[in-house]
């Protein structure tokens, strides 16, 4: 397929006098990864302006093929027993109330990494009791009892990525399951319905209309809250490449159509990724489940 030339509305305008040096010492140092850099997030500049980042634990390698996906695909090392010091530790020093932590889907575990993650957050809480916390999951390999493990920390919010329509899971997550993911977000509803449920869609990899909104439904049916909806950008030619570039306006369309829907949160915008701006959209959900009661 012919690349698409990017257009104009794709280019990233990078803060001037960026202040991102010590933010990026202080993570090179702990020896953490930011899905930030390892995702190649456009955003990433912006937020380190802001000082913030999107910490990804048991990293930076990944057991799945996913074609869309940057993140590296080397044989995963096993869990490290000291990133959770080393991540309280970081938060700590940048002094933020509002965090998200991602991770890497770990297969090769028994429980996904789910243990790793409670030990990680009990580390981040035992330094900062009062920190809200995001964090953006693998499906576990559809194990409730791991997603019981990550649901005892008590996150603000629980997000994990639906990513595309079904149709396209066989040539974009060859090693997922749509059904799996919605199970997730219903599941996190039936554990802890205190938790706020997040998830989001790539487009622009030939995803129809009617499938975007058909998918909207899948997850609000299942308790899905909060939905981010963000152009795909392929990492490399060798990635699944991009099959149209959505425009600005299609974005605001579907903005409109899943508040509409009944969605309590929503950002759309072409370069809106799961955690980009998710404090701000947080609050903006808890004051709209405030309004309708």
């Amino acid at each position: 397929m012919e690349t698409l030339t990017k257009p104009d509305w794709l280019r990233v305008k990078v803060p001037s006098n960026v202040p991102d040096i010590g933010l990026r010492k202080r993570i090179r140092e702990k020896s953490l990864c930011t899905v930030c850099v390892e995702a190649q997030c456009p955003n990433q500049m912006e937020c380190f302006h802001k000082g913030t980042a999107t910490f990804m634990l048991l990293g930076p390698s990944c057991t799945r093929r996913c074609t869309f996906c940057a993140v590296d695909k080397s044989p995963v090392p096993p869990a490290d027993p000291e990133e959770p010091n080393r991540i309280a530790q970081a938060i700590s020093m940048m002094n933020i109330n509002y965090c998200v932590i991602t991770m890497v889907t770990r297969d090769d575990l028994s429980d996904g990494g789910a243990d790793h993650i409670r030990k990680c957050i009990r580390a981040i809480r035992d330094t900062k009791p009062q920190i809200m916390l995001e964090l953006l999951i693998s499906d576990l390999a559809g194990k409730r009892e791991s997603l019981e493990t990550v649901l005892a920390t008590k996150p603000n919010v629980l997000n994990h990525n639906i990513e595309t329509v079904s149709r396209l899971y066989a040539q974009v997550r060859p090693q997922a399951d749509y059904d799996r993911s919605l199970e997730l977000i219903r599941n996190v509803v039936q554990i802890d319905p205190t938790i706020t449920t997040k998830s989001g869609m790539m487009l622009g990899l030939g995803e129809t209309q009617d499938e975007v909104l058909r998918t909207m439904d899948d997850l609000l049916t299942a308790g899905c809250q909060i939905l981010t909806l963000g152009q795909y950008l392929a990492p490399s030619k060798h990635h699944y490449p991009v099959q149209r570039y959505v425009h600005p306006d299609e974005f605001v369309s579907y903005k409109e159509e899943a508040l509409k829907r009944g969605f309590q949160g929503v950002a759309s915008s072409p370069l809106v990724r799961s955690s980009y701006n998710a404090e701000e959209l947080y609050h903006q959900t808890l004051a709209t489940a405030e309004m309708v009661r």
